[in-house]
């Protein structure tokens, strides 16, 4: 595999993950329990939005077949998609919701903090503007998280089970493979799996405060770097893909 390769592969990762979990949580605006969450959430939505413009737009550059960020987002199928399969999994509550953000955070804090000291100058950029978002999400997340799961008993029980449910699919955040190889001899992206411990410090110290219990069982790979259709992530694309697939070109 070439450097170019990996890296296109992983601006794909990086952007794909920030649109679908941007669009997921964009399903909450008009919804939220209270004013102050449904603007919070709208917010934490576009910031991953715009994260998908840079990663999406390096990754078009790269590639050089003169594919857009918007062409990369809505004019691919389900299968070419490379997002981590906890951005797709469904809202369910809103503590279900803040949950998948607070895991998801807790891991791009790491990521993106390795990223900004890059040898790709263009991915260091991209870093360093997106890290500043994450730790301002990781932050909200995890005042909810400890909100809620030390709160009543019913909240409890609901972060509870968003903890259980979600938990299998953190595996995948620190599986390498062979773009991580290739960027890492590079000098461009760490390993995936040298972030774990950094991650599971942290993720620790939240889910002590908020009085929940992590899970026993390990983490499970479930393989959504290499590509694939799921249910979930074919409902998001037809949802988010639809106007530019029934209307190719359309423009305001």
């Amino acid at each position: 595999m070439t450097r170019d390769e990996a890296l296109f592969e992983f601006a794909l990762r990086m952007g794909d993950t920030a649109l679908i979990l941007g669009h997921r949580i964009s399903e909450w605006c008009g919804h939220a329990p209270v004013i102050e969450e449904d603007i919070a959430l709208a917010n934490i939505a576009l910031d991953l939005i715009g994260q998908t413009q840079m990663w999406l737009g390096l990754a078009g550059e790269v590639e050089g077949r003169g594919r857009s960020a918007d062409d990369l987002a809505y004019l691919r199928d389900a299968w070419d998609f490379r997002n981590l399969l906890i951005a797709e999994r469904p809202n369910r509550d809103f503590g279900h919701t803040y949950m998948r953000q607070f895991l998801h955070d807790a891991y791009a804090v790491e990521m993106l903090g390795e990223l900004t000291g890059s040898a790709e100058e263009r991915v260091a950029a991209i870093a360093a503007k997106a890290l500043k978002e994450a730790q301002y999400h990781l932050e909200k997340s995890s005042e909810i998280v400890i909100g809620l799961g030390d709160g009543t008993e019913e909240s409890h029980a609901r972060m509870q089970d968003a903890l259980e449910r979600l938990w299998p699919y953190t595996g995948e955040m620190f599986a390498d493979d062979a773009v991580d190889e290739t960027l890492a001899a590079e000098s461009i992206a760490p390993k995936p799996s040298s972030l774990r411990p950094a991650w599971d410090a942290r993720v620790n110290a939240v889910l002590g405060e908020a009085t929940l219990t992590r899970p026993e069982s390990g983490f499970a790979h479930l393989g959504g770097k290499t590509g694939r259709h799921t249910e979930h992530l074919g409902h998001l694309l037809a949802e988010m893909q639809w106007l530019q697939r029934a209307y190719p070109g359309a423009t305001w």
